[in-house]
């Protein structure tokens, strides 16, 4: 019997749940084995659809302009459904769990599960309507025991409805970077460049660290950057702090910095810690959200406090370049934590299971 199985995510733009169901639909996909899996996305084509596409796997863009079109949008996905022939619905983020929900009373014989990947707390509405949601999904997916605390405190989830299975990758697919060879301490920021995100902690951080030599590269797009670059204007810091746009792939990005800073206290679990952790290149990070599931302060990184963390930060660059056995310590915490816990060979057995799919 052949499984059809299809990922519903809200859109397929650079960031780190696209990557996941990037991998997850790639890596699940296997006709041989009966397995059919497709991809759709509740808003217009991105770049991430073009990468699923070339890897052979089917994807749908329903072309949603805005939240208003969530019942055009719950119709378009019953009838890809039906004309699929799916057997499962495994949908990522709110607004494509909400539409999953929508749809979940007329499609009875088929399984809908539904997977929370934030914490931000705002909007608020979007946990309420996820409160709603998970009524009509079997199981919800987290990648940590952060998400597990607020969804179920914020949305009301069932502890027993809760299954977390951490975020992955390949190891193989990061090379080893080199780290503080040169002349420039290289400090870098990947990700959204989201408020709710505080990259521009960051910024006091590099003006704290007072080191001419030290650099500040940010390696995304988003609301906050013209207020970012704004800020490195009134602050004198040009010379200092460079904004490369997004990365189409992450190690493009890694192998231009000696550390990843990491100052969000809201991440729902981290990819970009545990791909910087891949290429050898060490981490300091907020431990808060779904990054304390990963980092291990002084073990396989280092920790900083949400309030004063640019200044764990400032002081990493120096800590990081001189002592270099704390740096060795780092490193090879972070290749052995990847290797151990967050490899698909040994995550993609655990959504395996929960798909009821061959082994």
């Amino acid at each position: 019997m052949q499984r059809r199985i299809l990922l519903l995510i809200t859109d397929l733009e650079i960031g780190g749940t696209p990557t996941v169901v990037r991998e997850l639909a790639t890596r699940l996909h296997d006709p041989g084995k009966g397995v059919h899996v497709e991809v759709a996305c509740l808003s217009k084509w991105g770049p991430v659809a073009d990468q699923i596409r070339m890897a052979g796997v089917t994807v749908t863009a329903l072309d949603a302009r805005s939240s208003f079109d969530m019942l055009q949008m719950a119709r378009r996905l019953r009838f890809l459904v039906r004309e699929r022939q799916i057997d499962t619905v495994l949908s990522f983020l709110v607004h494509a769990n909400v539409v999953a929900a929508f749809v979940a009373p007329h499609l009875a014989e088929i399984r809908f599960i539904q997977s929370i990947q934030t914490v931000q707390p705002r909007p608020l509405w979007h946990w309420l309507a996820q409160g709603w949601a998970h009524r009509r999904a079997e199981r919800l997916v987290v990648p940590s025991s952060a998400i597990v605390a607020v969804a179920r405190r914020r949305s009301g989830v069932p502890r027993a409805k809760l299954v977390v299975i951490p975020n992955a990758l390949d190891p193989a697919e990061f090379p080893r970077v080199s780290v503080f060879t040169g002349p420039k301490a290289r400090a870098g920021y990947l990700g959204r460049l989201d408020p709710a995100k505080a990259p521009g902690n960051l910024l006091r951080a590099i003006e704290f660290a007072r080191q001419p030599e030290a650099e500040l590269h940010y390696f995304g797009d988003g609301p906050a950057r013209a207020d970012l670059e704004r800020r490195v204007d009134e602050m004198g810091l040009r010379r200092q702090v460079f904004f490369h746009g997004s990365a189409a792939r992450p190690q493009e990005a890694l192998r231009q910095m000696d550390v990843l800073w990491l100052p969000s206290s809201v991440e729902g679990f981290g990819l970009v810690v545990i791909e910087a952790m891949a290429s050898g290149v060490p981490v300091v990070a907020c431990a808060a959200g779904g990054v304390r599931d990963i980092l291990q302060d002084g073990h396989n990184g280092l920790a900083a406090d949400e309030r004063i963390g640019y200044r764990r930060f400032a002081h990493s660059l120096t800590l990081l370049r001189d002592d270099v056995a704390l740096r060795n310590r780092l490193i090879e915490g972070g290749l052995r934590t990847v290797r151990e816990r967050f490899n698909w060979d040994v995550v993609l057995p655990q959504y395996r299971a929960l798909l009821q799919l061959p082994g």
